[in-house]
C-alpha cells in the first residue's frame, strides 16, 4: 500500500530560488509561446515554415481542432507554477523532484516555436525530442514517487500526462512532416504504410507508458487521453478532407482506442493484485 512523502520538512533557501525561478519561467515561457504561435495576430504554427506542419501536410499530421488541448496544457502549466511557488509547499519532495524538469519542458515548448517559426523542420524534430526526453523523465519520477498533498499531486500528474501524451503523437507527426520536407520519398513501402507502421508504434509507446505507470492511473490515464486525442484527430483528418487515406484513418482509430484503453486495463489489474 501507498505511504505518501513525509512533507513535514522545512524549506530551504535552495528551495525558495527554485519556487520562484519556475514561476517566473513558466510566465515567461508560456507567455513566449502563445505570442511564438501566433495567438496575438502572428503567423500561426501551421503557416512557418511553408506549412510543413499544418494539419494537411503528411498522413500522420492531427487535423487542426486537435491543437486546442495545448489550451488545456498551458492552463494546467500555469497552476503547476503558481502551486508549486506556495510557501507551503516549498519542501513538497515530489514538487523537489520534477519542478526543475518541468520548467525545462516548457523552456523548450517554446524554443520549438521559434524554432519553427525559424523555418528549420529539422531542428524543430530535434527539440521535440529532447522535450519528449525531459517529459519522459517527469513521467518516472512522478510514478515512482508516492503522492504528497491530494490536490497538489493531481494537478502535477493530470498537466504533465496530458504534456506527456500530446507530445508523443506531436513527435511523430513532426518527424513525417520532416521526412516529408527533406524529400526522402516514401522509403520503400508508400506512405500509407509507413503511416500505418509509425501508428502502431504509437500504440505501442502508449501500452509501455500504461504498464510502466500501472500503480499511478492518476498519471497514465490523461497520457492516455492525450494520446487517443491527437490519434483520433490523425483519424478524422485522414477520413476528411484533402489528404484523405481510409487505411491510416482506420489505424489512427484503433491506435486511439488502444491508447485509451491501455491505461484503464493495467490500472485495474494492479488494483486487483
Amino acid at each position: 500500500m501507498e505511504t505518501a512523502l513525509d512533507t513535514r520538512a522545512t524549506a530551504t533557501s535552495r528551495d525558495r530560488v527554485r519556487q520562484v525561478t519556475v514561476l517566473v519561467g513558466a510566465i515567461v515561457a508560456i507567455g513566449g509561446a502563445a505570442v511564438g504561435s501566433g495567438a496575438f495576430g502572428g503567423q500561426p504554427i501551421a503557416e512557418a515554415a511553408d506549412g510543413a506542419l499544418s494539419a494537411t501536410a503528411t498522413p500522420l499530421a492531427p487535423d487542426t481542432p486537435a491543437f486546442s488541448i495545448w489550451s488545456l496544457i498551458y492552463l494546467g502549466l500555469g497552476v503547476f507554477a503558481v502551486v508549486q511557488a506556495l510557501p507551503s509547499r516549498g519542501a513538497d519532495p515530489r514538487l523537489r523532484a520534477v519542478s526543475w524538469w518541468v520548467l525545462a519542458s516548457m523552456l523548450l515548448n517554446a524554443l520549438w516555436i521559434g524554432v519553427v517559426q525559424a523555418g528549420s523542420v529539422g531542428g524543430s524534430v530535434v527539440v521535440i525530442l529532447a522535450l519528449l526526453a525531459v517529459l519522459s523523465v517527469v513521467f518516472v519520477r512522478l510514478v515512482r514517487l508516492p503522492h504528497t498533498g491530494s490536490a497538489t499531486s493531481l494537478i502535477t500528474d493530470v498537466t504533465m500526462g496530458l504534456y506527456l501524451g500530446w507530445v508523443s503523437v506531436a513527435s511523430l507527426a513532426n518527424i513525417a512532416a520532416f521526412l516529408t520536407v527533406a524529400d526522402v520519398g516514401e522509403l520503400g513501402l508508400g506512405a500509407t504504410a509507413w503511416s500505418v507502421i509509425v501508428l502502431g508504434a504509437a500504440a505501442a509507446l502508449a501500452v509501455a507508458y500504461a504498464v510502466f505507470g500501472r500503480t499511478r492511473p492518476s498519471v497514465i490515464l490523461p497520457i492516455g487521453v492525450a494520446m487517443a486525442w491527437g490519434l483520433a484527430w490523425i483519424g478524422l483528418g485522414r477520413a476528411n478532407g484533402p489528404v484523405l487515406d481510409r487505411t491510416v484513418a482506420t489505424a489512427a482509430f484503433v491506435a486511439a482506442g488502444i491508447a485509451l484503453l491501455a491505461p484503464i486495463v493495467t490500472s485495474l489489474v494492479a488494483r486487483r493484485r
